[in-house]
């Protein structure tokens, strides 16, 4: 069965107050059965709009990923990560 996966782009605007949001997404992630894959490190873009962080999490299949992110716990603390940063989120299946 495919895998599923979270992508996130996002520059931070404020720290101090993007920390609980990754505080309190973190065990709601591993609670869906997501790891993650990358989250933040060096990067580069050589092509495209520049983000400062870069993230991805696996998921055990694609409606694990999209469970995840569409339920109501998890669309409370997104409001803190779209109060203080800007950020692009994409769900995909992947092999």
């Amino acid at each position: 069965m495919p895998k599923g996966y979270i992508i996130g782009h996002i520059t931070v605007n404020n720290p101090d107050a993007y920390q609980e949001y990754i505080t309190r997404d973190t065990p709601m992630i591993a609670a869906h059965g997501g790891k993650p894959i990358v989250r933040g490190g060096p990067s580069e873009v050589p092509e495209g709009a520049q983000l400062d962080r870069h993230v991805i999490f696996e998921f055990p299949d694609y409606a694990s990923a999209k469970a995840l992110y569409y339920s109501k716990e998890y669309q409370e603390v997104a409001r803190i990560r779209r109060e203080n940063a800007t950020s692009m989120i994409i769900l995909v299946e992947g092999v």
